[in-house]
């Protein structure tokens, strides 16, 4: 047995996981550690609490059904008699609650939290203390915002006792380790529940200022970092009315530190934390924010524009992969070593210019000209993914803030950025900084208009288009050889699983950016898909992946409502594989499918009209069925509901009994949970009111009733917002029937104390139409 001698310690563990890899230190983990975490001497159990961390990621999927077991078997452990074992239990839960993210947080709340807390009484252990502080963030970081809601009181309780207590400590005995994290912790908290942290906001806040504007010396950069950061993001959590009493104190202290900027060391933890500090207070303030570009501009546009310093390495020097500040980059046959000093401020100084840009609009346009500069050359920044993608999303909106200037400047601009944004889709070699580069492409696009390619560039975009959906197929056949290999196993499916989500991810962002072309130039673009229709056929056959046939039916879905009856040009290549879909076992695949012929009724026309009556049957087949409001199926059947809807109002001509299937119709309501979709079901519903069809109003108006109960239950879940203008026409509606009080007291009987409320509000906030 490996640790029949000897204790192994924490880093031989993480080495023995990476060597063995993750299946067998999981059945290392079922036959010995067990074992190990039973043995009266503490290193033992800390090793076997050490081994369940390094092995999560490794082994997922065999892992997950052995969760709750790990789980409560872990949890006892932070009530060990050995403060280093503590540590060791609240390193495991941390890790494995983002190794299963989210499902985690949804079974072991109500056990993990309590218990990390009580962690946090461990004032004899700050190491552990510490360490239980960065668990709970590990674990809020992933968590839905309810399931923390749930314990919040209990951990603003003790967040407080020990900020308090550590604040204590750092006066009288200048610890500050169990300090720092506290902050960490109460920023991580407040970021993950919003809103809801806004009573307990003044129990903090004064103290963190006091923290912010007196931990100034140099022993304390980190912890007044640590300040910053859990400042601004309370105020983010908050909002702006509640934050803005303070904000403008805290504002003074950053501009006093941003003057000091030149003076800060290139190693200077602060550096990074009041860059994110004056993201978040721009996205607060909004407009407000502009009086402090002059402070804050000339050291961001410093750190954007940081060089790292580069070496190229000879085959036999090995000197920089052994130092911490150095990392090698492979390109092509050469390497080089990159000093990674300073390229994190500059990532976050590029994603601050992207902020800037995207919430000042106008305000920024005095500094466009230097940032687009600075971002077009940063596309092949090769030394750091952030800083690329930070370019990529930066252009659209520096286009956006230059229309100030005039069309002339924007295509200026435009002309300067886009050869490059080209080039750089070409050769990104990341599959998310693809996507970015993707995303602005479709995003400059819809906001210089049809004016914002000529042919030859629309040509070239089609041809890069072309080509990767060419390597999509490529990679997939690939995949599809390896899983016929003799060498093929579990280890290699899930890299290869891994592969298929990269590959379904730059499809949805291809789909995108055909999406923005066929918005902005409508059926002109067809003439150039023309070359991308065999691609889009292949990818809905039966045999292809869900992703392959949920993003193909998306772009036909674009191609039909964006071109009208022109796309029926292409019928012969989608109209037989969506209506076979509207059938499919997948929820995506039937929302995808039942959109298309939602867009067929609605933007169609007379050509689609045959299509739109043969496909209801099997709408209402799909909307009919047992299971199809689970929570799988609801968004699907609501986007069928919707078809069904635009179908009966655009596209009828070929659709027989309507009142009949009025009928059935009306059973299918409410609906709720795609707030897209709602609009147009209820709006048809006001249609039909509105002219007194005698089968939704009812002999004698019985059925306005459960009219008026479906309006509450749109207003009550927020499926149709009040001062919209289906939202106002529902009011109208109820306004009337206000008028035959006998109808309304009715009415109100039906309804629940919160409908009634909801009805009360929406009639007592609507502006009155004339």
């Amino acid at each position: 047995m490996i640790f029949s001698n000897a204790v192994v310690g924490e880093s031989s563990l993480d080495r023995l996981s990476c060597a063995l890899g993750g299946k067998t230190m999981l059945n290392y983990i079922l036959t010995t550690v067990q074992t190990m975490l039973q043995n009266p001497d503490w290193r033992y159990r800390h090793a076997g609490l050490m081994a369940i961390s390094a092995t999560g990621e490794g082994c997922h999927k065999e892992m997950s059904v052995l969760l709750d077991d790990l789980v409560n078997g872990i949890l006892v452990f932070l009530k060990d008699s050995h403060p280093r074992v503590r540590y060791a239990a609240c390193n495991a839960i941390g890790q494995m609650s983002t190794d299963f993210q989210g499902t985690f947080q949804k079974k072991f709340h109500s056990k993990v939290i309590p218990g990390l807390l009580s962690i946090l009484d461990d004032h004899d252990n700050p190491r552990t203390q510490a360490h239980g502080g960065a668990a709970l963030v590990n674990f809020a970081e992933d968590c839905p915002p309810r399931l923390l809601v749930e314990h919040l009181p209990q951990i603003i309780e003790k967040l407080e006792q020990v900020l308090n207590r550590k604040y204590q400590e750092l006066v009288q005995h200048n610890r500050k380790l169990v300090l720092e994290q506290i902050v960490t912790t109460l920023a991580a908290i407040a970021d993950t529940v919003g809103q809801d942290f806004s009573p307990y906001y003044d129990r903090f806040m004064p103290q963190l200022k006091y923290l912010f504007k007196n931990a100034i010396t140099p022993d304390y950069r980190m912890l007044r970092g640590k300040t910053m950061e859990c400042i601004s993001l309370i105020g983010l959590a908050v909002g702006k009315e509640k934050f803005i009493n303070d904000c403008y104190e805290i504002m003074q202290e950053l501009v006093k530190t941003q003057v000091d900027f030149e003076n800060l060391g290139n190693d200077d933890p602060q550096i990074s934390y009041l860059i994110g500090a004056w993201t978040r207070i721009c996205k607060i303030l909004g407009k407000d924010f502009e009086q402090y570009l002059p402070i804050v501009m000339g050291p961001v546009l410093k750190a954007a524009a940081f060089k790292p310093e580069v070496t190229v390495l000879a085959d036999d020097e090995v000197d920089v992969e052994e130092d911490d500040n150095w990392e090698v980059l492979n390109v092509g046959d050469q390497a080089f070593g990159i000093k990674t000093t300073g390229l994190e401020e500059k990532a976050s100084a590029c994603s601050m210019l992207v902020c800037y840009a995207k919430e000042l609009k106008e305000g920024f346009v005095n500094y466009v000209e230097d940032a687009t500069k600075l971002m077009v050359p940063l596309l092949r920044f090769y030394f750091h993914e952030g800083v690329r993608a930070a370019a990529a999303e930066s252009l659209p909106h520096l286009l956006d803030c230059a229309k100030l200037r005039g069309d002339d400047y924007v295509r200026q601009m435009w002309q300067y950025m886009n050869k490059e944004l080209f080039k750089a889709i070409e050769i990104e070699p990341d599959h998310e900084v693809l996507g970015e580069l993707f995303s602005s492409v479709g995003k400059c696009i819809e906001t210089l208009g049809v004016t914002s390619l000529t042919a030859d560039e629309l040509k070239e975009l089609t041809t890069i288009l072309d080509s990767h959906l060419k390597k999509h197929f490529e990679r997939s056949t690939e995949r599809a050889e390896k899983r016929n290999d003799e060498d093929y196993d579990e280890e290699i499916e899930e890299e290869m699983l891994e592969e298929d989500d990269f590959d379904a991810y730059i499809l949805n962002r291809l789909s995108d950016i055909i999406h923005s072309l066929l918005v902005t130039y409508t059926d002109s673009y067809l003439t150039y898909f023309d070359t991308l229709v065999p691609h889009f056929h292949e990818l809905i056959q039966p045999a292809r992946s869900i992703s392959d046939r949920q993003w193909a039916l998306c772009v036909f879905d674009d191609v039909i409502q964006f071109t009208g009856a022109h796309s029926h040009r292409y019928a012969q290549f989608f109209l037989p594989r969506m209506a076979e879909s509207l059938t499919d076992s997948s929820p995506e695949i039937r929302q995808a499918a039942a959109y298309g012929f939602g867009v067929m009724g609605m933007s169609g026309g007379p050509v689609y009209a045959r299509a739109c009556a043969e496909a209801l049957p099997h709408l209402f087949a799909m909307i009919s069925t047992a299971d199809s409001r689970s929570v799988e199926n609801n968004t699907a059947t609501e986007n069928a509901i919707s078809a069904v809807t635009k179908i009966f109002k655009h596209n009828n001509s070929c659709v027989d009994n309507l009142d009949k299937l009025h009928q059935v119709w009306f059973t299918w309501l409410p609906i709720y949970e795609d707030t897209e979709e709602a609009p147009y079901v209820y709006g048809y519903l006001c249609d039909l009111i509105e002219s007194n069809n005698p089968v939704i109003i009812g002999s004698d108006n019985s059925n306005i009733p459960n009219v008026i109960k479906l309006f509450a239950d749109a207003f009550v879940k927020s499926s149709i917002e009040v001062n919209s203008i289906v939202g106002q026409r529902m009011i109208l509606i109820l306004r009337h029937v206000q008028t035959i009080p006998s109808i309304f007291q009715t009415c109100m009987t039906t309804l629940t104390n919160e409908e009634r409320q909801s009805l009360a509000n929406a009639l007592n906030s609507a502006p009155i139409s004339s």
